[in-house]
């Protein structure tokens, strides 16, 4: 189905399009925020070709399209006559807690997931190189790929700050000029040298801090920023507006994230980094144990996006995290299980349908595979489990760790190349392995063809 074709139809199976408060995307999914969910025709949607598959969780709509979701959106937004999300002037439903957060996160970072994927596969490869004597790591090639691989990274506050902008609703070079204050480099060198730990600021201290490759902290920070913004131009004449709101605004909003936001940021994403390493001390099976099993559920509700802020607040504080690597074994073990109802299956169409999914899992793209196939065989969805904490378990006793952020794909191999390479092949190995054969023994063909 053509997506001039797909898109009326979706919007009419939402409810139409007085029901779309707000529509945006991921990497896979269209996700929409409604004024009324029962208007959902969910059967309809499910069979719509050019859909994967559908969840409603945490008040969020998701139908999940796949890869090329960005171009479905394009023309979502072109047929509902808009240029950025949307949004009701009507109040909107108050939500819980765990179901805002979920927003925020996967809304801040779906837009920049094209970047920071890129970025970090060429960081992968590019270790690779390193590793493999292809490259002097003084070259001038391995500076300007470093400088290319790490860039998104280091200047991460920027791109968080210009997609939270959106979120939040508030001016997008006024957020941006937020990050600039916790990049500039009185602020940086300070905190490289360590020999100043605060500032003050009208008898308030200024934490010294590395805000660079953080997360939290920008995004509190454009929180706040939204919220001063909005007050600031309230109470200010019009005829002084054009000039003297953003004055006023960064004059409080850059100080008070320097002082508030931004040091809670830190200290909530360091806080949540150390849980992880808890957990990891405390033993690494119960950390393989929990991280594996978690992560395909995660990926099925859209969750999985709050484990990302962890896994980046790792590389700023060690250098390194032992998350991603055990991430790479969930979808290694969802890859097996689909490939085992392939084998399973025996209608042609269904076993194009899965080797492609499987395939997709294999490259990191896990939603077809999930919704399109796992789903709806409960025992193999229960095997790429079992898979997944058996690679995650196995990468964790081993104290198998990654560098810098990279898409959880067959094709991030090159990023171990080093101790860790071998340890990387037979934990692949496993997860898949464990995936097809628990999924092949238990699930019975009969139904697979039944469906």
């Amino acid at each position: 189905m053509k997506d001039n074709e797909l898109i009326p139809l979706i919007i009419q199976y939402v409810g139409g399009q007085d029901n779309i408060k707000k529509v945006w995307h991921c990497m896979t999914r269209l996700r929409f925020d409604l004024h009324d969910f029962s208007k959902i025709e969910r059967d309809q949607i499910k069979e719509l070709q050019g859909v994967v598959g559908e969840q409603l969780t945490n008040d969020q709509y998701q139908i999940v399209i796949g890869t090329h979701v960005q171009k479905v959106y394009a023309a979502l937004t072109e047929e509902l006559g808009l240029d950025e999300d949307k949004t009701s002037a009507e109040p909107a439903k108050k939500k819980g807690f765990f179901g805002a957060i979920l927003d925020i996160v996967s809304g801040v970072f779906g837009p920049i997931v094209p970047a920071i994927a890129g970025a970090g596969m060429i960081k992968g490869i590019l270790a690779g190189l390193i590793a493999l004597d292809v490259l002097s790591n003084e070259s001038d090639a391995v500076i300007i790929l470093d400088l290319v691989a790490s860039s998104v990274f280091y200047f991460l506050p920027f791109f968080l700050a210009a997609s939270a902008a959106k979120i939040f609703k508030t001016n997008p070079y006024l957020a941006l000029a937020v990050a600039g204050g916790f990049m500039y480099p009185s602020l940086l060198d300070a905190a490289k040298l360590g020999e100043v730990t605060q500032f003050s600021f009208m008898g308030l201290p200024v934490p010294v801090i590395n805000y660079s490759a953080t997360v939290i902290p920008i995004i509190l920070s454009v929180w706040a920023l939204s919220y001063i913004n909005k007050y600031v131009d309230q109470y200010m004449p019009n005829v002084l507006r054009t000039v003297f709101t953003p004055t006023l605004t960064l004059f409080i909003a850059i100080p008070f994230a320097l002082i508030a936001t931004g040091p809670l940021g830190a200290y909530v994403g360091s806080l949540l980094a150390s849980f992880i390493e808890l957990l990891f001390n405390l033993s690494p099976i119960l950390a393989g144990v929990v991280v594996g099993g978690i992560r395909p559920i995660a990926i099925v509700f859209g969750m999985h996006h709050a484990m990302t802020p962890i896994a980046l607040q790792n590389f700023a504080d060690n250098g390194f995290d032992m998350m991603m690597p055990m991430f790479l074994m969930t979808n290694m073990a969802i890859a097996g299980a689909t490939f085992a109802v392939f084998f399973k299956s025996k209608s042609k169409k269904e076993k194009s349908v899965v080797l492609s999914a499987g395939v997709s899992a294999l490259l990191g793209i896990t939603e077809p595979a999930l919704f399109g196939v796992l789903i709806k065989y409960k025992k193999a969805f229960i095997a790429c489990t079992i898979a997944s904490m058996a690679g995650a378990t196995f990468f964790a006793l081993l104290g198998v760790r990654i560098y810098g952020y990279i898409l959880s794909s067959i094709v991030s191999l090159v990023a171990y190349v080093g101790p860790y390479f071998w340890f990387a092949i037979i934990g692949i190995v496993l997860s898949i392995g464990i995936g097809f054969a628990v999924t092949y023994f238990t699930l019975k063909s009969k139904e697979v063809n039944s469906h």
